[in-house]
């Protein structure tokens, strides 16, 4: 299995740099197995059955990316350098491993001063990131980093325009919960509280998992065997609660259904022990390509994702690999919008 299996050519045109106004209000591509029917997010209420079940992640995105400056005296005054400061994932103590640019101003031991009266040194660094120690911990730090922080958004927007207030609710589901995620479970975006009312109403439930989606969802695939691929370790939670409500609508014949590919990954990695759902909680690194044995998804709600990208290699394995092409370009054909502000699919695997 190569990479350029999962490569495509899509125009730039197609790249959502703002998501839909209402949310609810995004294209939605449903495939059921080779069948592809095209409608719009709304339509969820007509394609999801009473006893269905949908998995949200309730992951909450933290303004990771700071701007600040470096201080350093010497024997001709004091000199400043503008830095660039983007969190990646926390650490023990409080610290934070944090993409810094440029890394190669600052030393280990000196201070980064962001606005809110936040301030930062660097513990160490290595490999192009560094360790940063924060002088704020706590709902303190919490605070401050809302004040200070901007959405982190995915390389691919960020090349076009900067981050603004708006993405600090554009950028977030309206049920998130528990910070710690540096990149949004996006295709969650697309629900607003009218649509949620809808489908509860429909009979559908919901059940909420945690996995803190971390900077390495946008790392490029560098091997061309995708099995020699490793997957950067996100930290997830399945409570006992949300096994059992899994667990009961397997039993009861409904359909599972996961929002995202976070939650998707989060409950196949929760059922790899036994082959069924469980209570779990740790770091996942599982890496979902053709030929997995998914024990839990019945279906997935879904973005288009970027070519050759393990996200291609996860929707693949679903619905099949010739069925994600002709998803694909059918996709791109109709123009839909491409990413993490862009339209929506639903992934129904042929019986």
């Amino acid at each position: 299995m190569q990479l350029s299996d999962f490569d495509f050519d899509l125009p730039e045109s197609l790249i959502a740099t703002r998501p839909a106004d209402p949310r609810s209000s995004a294209r939605l591509l449903v495939a059921q197995g080779a069948d592809i029917t095209d409608g719009v997010v709304t339509d969820l209420v007509q394609w999801l059955k009473p006893g269905d079940r949908l998995v949200l992640n309730d992951t909450k995105v933290i303004p990771a990316r700071l701007s600040g400056y470096r201080v350093r005296s010497g024997p001709e005054g004091e000199t400043q350098a503008r830095m660039e400061v983007t969190l990646l994932e926390p650490r023990a103590g409080g610290a934070w491993a944090a993409l810094i640019k440029p890394l190669k101003k600052i030393r280990e031991g000196e201070e980064i001063i962001f606005a809110a009266g936040l301030k930062g040194r660097l513990l160490s660094k290595d490999e192009g990131q560094g360790l940063v120690q924060f002088d704020l911990e706590g709902p303190d730090f919490d605070a401050a980093l809302e004040a200070a922080g901007n959405m982190p958004l995915p390389p691919y927007i960020a090349a076009k325009r900067a981050a603004d207030e708006k993405d600090k609710t554009d950028y977030q589901t309206v049920w998130a919960k528990n910070s710690g995620a540096v990149a949004a479970p996006t295709a969650s975006l697309h629900f607003d509280e009218a649509l949620l009312a809808a489908l509860a109403a429909r009979g559908i439930s919901f059940t909420h998992v945690t996995l803190h989606v971390g900077a390495g969802t946008f790392l490029p695939v560098k091997v061309e065997d995708v099995k020699e691929h490793k997957m950067h370790a996100e930290w997830g939670r399945v409570s006992a609660e949300a096994a059992a409500e899994i667990k009961g609508t397997k039993a009861s014949g409904g359909r599972v259904i996961p929002v995202g590919t976070t939650a998707l990954r989060l409950i196949e990695s929760a059922a790899r022990a036994t082959g069924e759902i469980a209570p779990w909680e740790g770091e996942t690194d599982i890496f979902i390509y053709p030929g997995f044995a998914f024990q839990v998804a019945d279906a997935l709600m879904t973005n288009f994702h970027l070519p050759k990208s393990t996200l291609m290699m996860l929707v693949s394995a679903l619905l099949g690999q010739e069925e994600i092409r002709q998803v694909y370009a059918h996709a791109i054909q109709e123009g839909y919008r491409f990413f993490s502000y862009g339209d929506a699919s639903l992934l129904i695997p042929a019986e």
